[in-house]
């Protein structure tokens, strides 16, 4: 059924509220998907008379569905819920009969006797924002899209994609910002603050690392430079705030010729999307500039999400349902209980204390970190056990979390195949948010079980490996929700926490409880639990491959001598076995292509 036609059903009721018309007494569980270049979110609802209660909401990874491949998308949908009777899919790119009886038949796969509605987010968008009335959505995100409808009649205006369109989209913004960049590099050769914020966000080092990232970077990947964007501009950057006045003008341009062919003298016109939902600044750009050709426009924010309009497309309501939230109030008093969520008594005069104060308080903090790993000894031992066990087996070690934790995890994973010689497979960091949470902070990426889940399925995870979950309050949902799946997996499970009173129990082979306590700076816990997890991983890893033959009395010898520094070490290492001097330890290693394990193995003989 089409939106327009769904609209036909649509009245007001006289209180001014919205609700559906009544099925019965059986109720229906109904999903609602919104697919996008950033995100895909989900509601899950409960038809109950006329009122739609929702039950359950997250986030997935993107789900465009003329960038995504059929096996991507099924992934994701994998991860939502099952039992529903009805099922509102809406995807970007999802524009054609075509495509929409293609998106259906891949859903019927998953949600087996559901009905299924599916169409594009320009769909689910007018109707959260709009529901049975005329006006005009502008929809910002990675892309952008505006949609108008007077009645029957739908006018559409951008939304092309980003090789074509997309103009005023967080990727247009981003693409206009990176060539202001070359082109003022060009023409000035001058320092620019703006490039510097630009590398910084990206972890780059120069122009051209910058060039090399864009020719390789996604959609998605560009789009994300839209926050950095958006800094500049509210700094005073003139010339990137001139790049702002030109994505609201183009998505005011639009917005102007929907209401022309529409009919619309005072449109209606809603905003939708992270741009105007995160930057007030482009919410005030483009209000200016729409004021000045179509002064009687009614400009607001949606106020539902898209997601609740594609469950009731799916629902074929006459009327948009009254909506109940269900509560967080019992997740947020889990985290506040949690032991590194504590007030630390020795340091809540922190403002007020010098510098000298402020170290001394610093190192004897360490203490508590020193006596949290002395009391996990049996415990680590014990993981370097279940980890050298797996990689005998062949099977590899995962590590994952999220924000600090999900780093230090990346960081000792990464320092495996350069100090022993491994293959960066063995062991390898998972982080919520991916790449970009590395060097910058993904907000609410740690908050979805289901995208834990699903990065533990791409990682192709066996019955052989070890996946070590770390979480410095033991109830992070992306964590949990990785584990869950590594246990369904067959794979053997560590859990690493500083929380030894966390409330949330979870499946798993071992526990390592690291009693830190209260951060000095409360909440923090990239402080002493960071610090206690850091150590804890180094012993595991380092344990483990010392357990497998990796090490000669203390010395490295399966390290990769990639760097001069790595090739003198090298050489150390051979004179110090080899009872030689240094230029004849050299020459072995440079008669054996600096292979350093074929030379100890030489000694050895």
């Amino acid at each position: 059924m089409t939106v327009a036609r769904i609209a036909e059903n649509l009245a007001t009721v006289a209180d001014g509220r919205y609700k559906i018309k009544s099925m019965g007494n059986n109720p229906e569980k109904i999903l609602g998907v919104e697919g996008g270049g950033t995100k895909t979110a989900w509601a899950l609802v409960e038809r109950d008379g006329q009122e739609l209660h929702i039950l359950d909401q997250g986030k997935l990874p993107p789900s465009n569905f003329r960038l995504a491949t059929p096996d991507r998308l099924h992934a994701i949908f994998s991860e939502l819920p099952k039992q529903i009777d009805r099922a509102g899919i809406f995807l970007a790119g999802c524009g054609t009969a075509e495509d929409r009886q293609s998106l259906a038949n891949l859903c019927t796969e998953i949600w087996l006797g559901a009905k299924i509605t599916t169409g594009s987010d320009r769909d689910s968008g007018l109707a959260a924002a709009l529901g049975h009335g005329d006006g005009i959505v502008v929809n910002a995100g990675s892309g952008s899209s505006v949609t108008g409808r007077r009645g029957d009649k739908i006018e559409n205006a951008g939304g092309w994609g980003h090789i074509l369109g997309d103009a005023g989209g967080g990727y247009f913004l981003s693409v206009q910002a990176l060539r202001l960049i070359l082109r003022e590099y060009d023409l000035h050769r001058g320092e620019v603050q703006f490039t510097t914020k630009v590398l910084q966000a990206l972890s780059l080092n120069n122009l051209d690392e910058l060039v090399r990232w864009a020719q390789t970077a996604d959609k998605m990947e560009i789009a994300m430079l839209a926050p950095v964007v958006f800094e500049a501009a509210a700094n005073g950057d003139a010339r990137v705030l001139e790049i702002i006045e030109e994505g609201a003008r183009c998505l005011s341009e639009y917005v102007e010729v929907v209401a022309t062919r529409l009919h619309l003298l005072a449109p209606k016109v809603i905003l939708l999307g992270g741009l105007f939902q995160r930057d007030s600044i482009y919410t005030h750009a483009f209000r200016r500039r729409l004021k000045k050709n179509l002064p009687d426009a009614r400009v607001a924010t949606a106020e539902r999400a898209p997601e609740l309009g594609a469950a009731w497309l799916a629902a074929e309501m006459n009327d948009h349902a009254t909506v109940r939230t269900r509560s967080d109030q019992d997740e947020i008093d889990n985290l506040a209980a949690a032991l590194t969520e504590q007030r630390n008594p020795r340091s809540e005069n922190l403002e007020r204390m010098s510098a000298r104060n402020l170290v001394e308080l610093f190192v004897d903090e360490e203490k508590f970190v020193q006596e949290a790993l002395r009391g996990a000894i049996v415990d680590l031992a014990r993981a370097i056990e279940i980890v050298a066990g797996a990689l005998r087996k062949r099977g590899r070690l995962f590590y994952i979390g999220a924000g600090s934790s999900g780093r230090i995890g990346v960081l000792d994973a990464s320092e495996i195949p350069p100090t022993f010689g491994a293959s960066p497979d063995l062991v390898q960091g998972i982080i919520a948010g991916g790449m970009r949470a590395l060097y910058r902070s993904v907000e609410g990426a740690e908050d979805e079980e289901s995208i834990g889940a699903l990065a533990i399925t791409e990682r192709a995870i066996k019955n052989v490996d070890v996946v070590i979950g770390i979480t410095a309050s033991g109830r992070t949902p992306f964590i949990l929700g990785a584990l869950a799946r590594a246990r369904s997996l067959g794979a053997k499970i560590i859990l690493l926490t500083c929380n030894p009173e966390r409330s949330v129990k979870v499946d798993v082979d071992l526990a390592i409880d690291l009693a830190v306590g209260p951060e000095i700076l409360t909440g923090s816990t990239r402080l002493k639990a960071g610090t206690a997890t850091k150590v804890a991983l180094n012993i595991i890893s380092t344990g483990a491959m010392v357990a497998l033959g990796n090490v000669r009395d203390n010395l490295m010898i399966d390290l990769h001598a990639s760097s001069t520094k790595l090739r003198d070490r090298a050489v150390r290492v051979v004179a110090e076995l080899a009872n030689c001097d240094y230029q004849s330890a050299r020459e072995r290693l440079e008669a054996n292509g600096w292979n350093l394990r074929a030379v100890v193995g030489k000694i050895d003989k």
